[in-house]
């Protein structure tokens, strides 16, 4: 994609046999950022238009090896978008984990699978770079999202805690 209209038509994608996976590029961050933006906590969070502070993201996670953006591409339109990190560690005898997070997924898609292909192409991402975990968040208002990732065999074992150092 570049640049152009985030907006998709799901019935004009075949998302089983048309997606692929790839790294992002800096043409997608308009797509991208729309996804992040386009549900009721994103709505709140995100700017919603491309500014420095975006590209500036990108420019830091594009030169990051242990970082990946991923973008769920059908037909050259932009569906789906998660952020893939390997985070090395000395617990758990020196386990390699991978922290999945911005998971999103056009509006019109959803329900159709491709979250669910999406997660299970980062696991095995994972599995395939060594990692011993595979650990997300999920906002406690999100109650489908949080019954989506158990079904996919994810547990909540943990109580995440967050500080926000914005004011």
């Amino acid at each position: 994609m570049s640049g152009g209209n985030p907006v998709v038509d799901p019935d004009a994608v075949i998302f089983r046999d048309a997606l692929i996976f790839r790294d992002a590029e800096r043409a997608d961050v308009p797509a991208i950022v729309a996804l992040l933006a386009d549900d009721v906590l994103g709505a709140s969070r995100e700017a919603g238009q491309v500014d420095d502070a975006y590209w500036a993201a990108f420019a830091m996670l594009a030169g990051d090896a242990r970082n990946r953006v991923i973008v769920a591409d059908a037909g050259g339109q932009v569906v789906g978008t998660l952020q893939l990190t390997l985070i090395p560690g000395l617990s758990r005898h020196g386990m390699l984990r991978a922290q999945i997070e911005g998971v999103r997924v056009a509006s019109g898609g959803r329900g159709r699978g491709l979250g669910r292909q999406m997660i299970e192409w980062a696991v095995a991402q994972a599995r395939q770079a060594g990692c011993g975990l595979v650990q997300l968040t999920s906002d406690k208002q999100r109650p489908g999202a949080i019954r989506f990732y158990e079904s996919l065999g994810f547990t909540a074992t943990h109580e995440g805690l967050k500080l926000s150092l914005l004011r």
